[in-house]
């Protein structure tokens, strides 16, 4: 099943189940802590490259961040596993086709972020992998900043422009 391109059918939850919502906005949290502040990896990264060691408080902010994004990648694998076994409403019928398969894409690749991206810091981190490293902070952390900013402008768009229930489903239900 696609991402949000299923049609409504009598199967089709009317809201995000209360699981489904605690587990969005805790991935929200989540990322959005490790996305503003990522300043113990990066101290510790510094501090690795330049002497080879690290201060115990560096080696602890770095967990932190680490943590944080272990996290993510069990937090994203409920949601997708809620996601498979409880389905999700269906898209509004108000939103234009080539808007609703933009927003199916823009959903994959956020998801597939929410993995590339612990997965490669988990490389880089644990395992030395410095081209992770890289790819992690300097490609993938990019792309997930504009794909989380194409995510709230549809949320809003559904909210003041098609006037659309979807953000409710995502809070309230």
């Amino acid at each position: 099943m696609p991402l949000e391109t299923h049609t409504a059918t009598s199967s089709s939850p009317q809201s995000y189940s209360l699981a489904q919502r605690i587990l969005h906005w805790l991935t929200a949290l989540l990322v959005f802590f490790n996305l503003l502040f990522p300043d113990g990896m990066n101290a510790w990264n510094r501090s690795m490259r330049l002497n080879g060691t690290a201060t115990a408080d560096q080696i602890a902010s770095a967990n932190i961040h680490a943590w944080a994004g272990i996290a993510i990648l069990v937090v994203v694998a409920l949601r997708l596993l809620l996601r498979a076994t409880q389905g999700v409403p269906a898209p509004s019928a108000e939103e234009p086709a080539l808007l609703r398969a933009a927003a199916s894409i823009a959903h994959g690749l956020l998801y597939l972020l929410l993995l590339a991206m612990p997965l490669s810091g988990m490389a880089a981190y644990y395992f030395g992998i410095s081209a992770a490293g890289s790819v992690h902070a300097e490609i993938l952390k990019v792309v997930l900043w504009a794909v989380i900013g194409l995510h709230v402008l549809g949320a809003l768009a559904h909210q003041f422009y098609w006037k659309s229930d979807r953000l409710r489903r995502m809070t309230v239900g």
